[in-house]
């Protein structure tokens, strides 16, 4: 027998509170980190081998962005919890795939959890685990893997447009977890194009017999999705009403509309749910009326062939004393009988819009 995969929480299971240990699939990643430090009138942006490396920017005085790929390197992160004094149950926490969206707050500095999704070259839902640390003057972002969603951040913190030179660390949180949301939007519209094909599907005159199975993924793609998304409601309006020194009011009102968006994706969330579920009960409903369908051609029949079976079988006894047997056109007028019935049923049914 070939070995199996411990799940999360088998791999936590008897551990000390706040042990570091990676509980997704992204083994093999490898760690990628890079620093983008920057004020209004200039920037930096460094690769770095070695986490170490970036410590010395996080003590400069412009904010600075260190965006590290490949939360399996525990390693790393107990390292960078030790640099900044981070709480074991956040390094902890950046490293369970588990963990819903969360915020937590300490005296110097934020943590937020979040999850991005996305559909991979197969058309699959996937869904990454970030975590951001802020803190005066810093981000911290933690990835699974290599690939997201803040090319644009990067390209606005090199050109200098937009607000994110301008602002503090803070503003930068909005504007990376205002990506993961908009990116949030494209999933959305991806996946109500999905359930419109669903739907095209089952209304053909000979649905796919896979649809069943595709309306199930889906229905799991949605609960999914809506696992991730929903908490994140709350993450939202508490850094948007928090009175923390590292939130300062201009950042706030971003934060609103932040929040907005996000009750506006899971409204569309809803909405999908409630069609996806609809469409299962429109299937089944279909599914009953074709057998219907068959069941009242069927109950026609034989309620045509029934009369018919029964003289058949009054003529058909062993009896002598049947007077038409001994008739010359008794063959021929029973025939008659049995035709003008078969075709007066017909009417009748007809007449009845049964047929």
């Amino acid at each position: 027998m070939g070995e199996t995969t411990p799940s999360a929480a088998a791999k936590q299971q008897g551990l000390v509170p706040g042990t570091v240990i990676y509980t997704g699939d992204k083994t093999s990643s490898d760690l990628y980190i890079e620093v983008f430090d920057y004020n209004k009138d200039s920037f930096e942006e460094k690769e770095l081998n070695d986490i170490e490396e970036a410590f010395r920017y996080a003590e400069s005085e412009p904010v600075t962005w260190v965006n590290i790929n490949g939360i399996n390197h525990t390693e790393a992160i107990e390292k960078i919890g030790k640099h900044y004094d981070l709480h074991p149950l956040i390094l902890e926490d950046i490293a369970n795939t588990q963990q819903r969206p969360k915020i937590d707050e300490y005296e110097n500095y934020l943590f937020v959890v979040l999850k991005m999704l996305y559909f991979d070259k197969d058309e699959k839902l996937a869904i990454e685990h970030i975590s951001f640390v802020v803190g005066k003057g810093y981000v911290i972002s933690f990835q699974e893997a290599d690939g997201d969603v803040f090319d644009a951040i990067r390209n606005r913190i090199r050109t200098g447009k937009g607000r994110v030179r301008t602002m503090g660390a803070d503003y930068l949180l909005y504007a990376l977890m205002d990506a993961v949301v908009d990116n949030y939007f494209n999933l959305i519209e991806t996946m109500g194009e999905k359930i419109e094909e669903l739907e095209d599907d089952l209304f053909e005159e000979k649905p796919n017999d896979n649809i069943t199975y595709d309306i199930q993924s889906q229905k799991r793609e949605i609960l999914k999705i809506r696992r991730a998304v929903f908490p994140l409601r709350e993450v939202v309006n508490r850094i948007e009403k928090m009175e923390h020194p590292l939130i300062h009011e201009k950042t706030q009102f971003y934060l609103r509309d932040l929040y907005d968006h996000i009750i506006q994706v899971s409204e569309s969330i809803d909405i999908y749910r409630e069609m996806i579920w609809g469409l299962m009960d429109m299937y089944m409903t279909t599914i009953s009326n074709k057998m219907n369908e068959v069941m009242k051609v069927l109950t026609i029949i034989a309620s045509i062939f029934i009369p018919l079976t029964f003289l058949a079988g009054i003529y058909g006894m062993n009896f002598e004393n049947i007077p038409e047997l001994k008739f010359k056109y008794g063959y021929y007028i029973l025939w008659g009988v049995m035709i003008i019935t078969f075709f007066s049923l017909l009417y009748y049914f007809k007449r009845k819009k049964w047929l």
